[in-house]
């Protein structure tokens, strides 16, 4: 009941925005619905550093991040793979599922041929999601960060969906969410170090849902750090803190043992 739910195609054309996008050189990965090759995108500068596996937000794609973002990252010393979605970019067969693409998630790792101890997650927005799962299948990964994240799926759910338009009821929506995004149970799960990232004018996604992620993390206080950034939104927090933001994660790379 529960992952037929999430795949829903209503619940999954409220929450996915994919747009088609080309890509030179995709790093493909086999969905796991076994139709969907997800192109995603791998660079490796820096050979047996930290890997940075990105998921991004819902209405973007990973063409997006490339080649900007992925230099940038390079330049903190770590090898990067963005993280693609069924029906997105240069995606090939299926689309959006959220219960698959949790799935997919492990996937990409497995694709990768990273240990776990060697695989930082970054989740930005919807792509908090995937992170997150991923923190909590795999509680050793060297880090987690979390941009403009989200706590509370099914408060996210609502705001596009209507349980009756799933042919459900309130509570059959409302536990469908749990057994699968329960943020709460899975930052609990994972003890490793975190670095939330968050615009302290989001609108769209307000910033208690940092301070919940953040509260929920089962790591040492020492080992995680909440960083309300002052400019810009939910979609230009990159832009518009760019100094704090690149400080950042270079500070928390650095506690990672990360060279640039």
């Amino acid at each position: 009941m529960a992952a037929s739910l999430l795949d829903h195609p209503v619940l999954s054309d409220r929450l996915f925005f994919p747009r088609p996008s080309a890509l030179r050189d995709p790093f493909w990965v086999t969905a796991t619905d076994g139709a969907s090759r997800l192109a995603c995108f791998r660079a490796t500068p820096h050979p047996g550093a930290p890997t940075i596996i990105h998921f991004h937000g819902n209405g973007e794609v990973v063409s997006d991040y490339v080649p900007e973002m992925a230099e940038e990252l390079a330049k903190l010393g770590v090898n990067v793979l963005f993280a693609e979605y069924r029906g997105y970019g240069a995606s090939t067969g299926g689309r959006p599922a959220l219960g698959g693409m949790l799935d997919d998630a492990a996937a990409i790792l497995a694709a990768s041929g990273e240990r776990s101890e060697n695989v930082i997650l970054f989740g930005r927005s919807l792509g908090s999601l995937f992170a997150i799962e991923l923190a909590a299948r795999e509680p050793n990964v060297r880090g987690l960060i979390l941009e403009s994240g989200i706590a509370d799926p099914l408060e996210r759910t609502l705001f596009r969906v209507a349980p009756e338009e799933l042919g459900v009821s309130h509570a059959e929506l409302a536990a469908a969410i749990a057994s699968r995004l329960d943020h709460r149970a899975k930052l609990g799960r994972y003890r490793g170090p975190l670095l939330v990232l968050h615009a302290a004018n989001d609108q769209l996604v307000v910033p208690s849902h940092a301070e919940r992620n953040f509260t929920w993390s089962a790591a040492a206080p020492g080992e995680k750090e909440l960083l309300l950034l002052p400019r810009g939104n939910h979609n230009s927090i990159f832009l518009s803190n760019h100094a704090e933001y690149v400080g950042a994660l270079r500070r928390f790379l650095v506690r990672l043992g990360v060279r640039e």
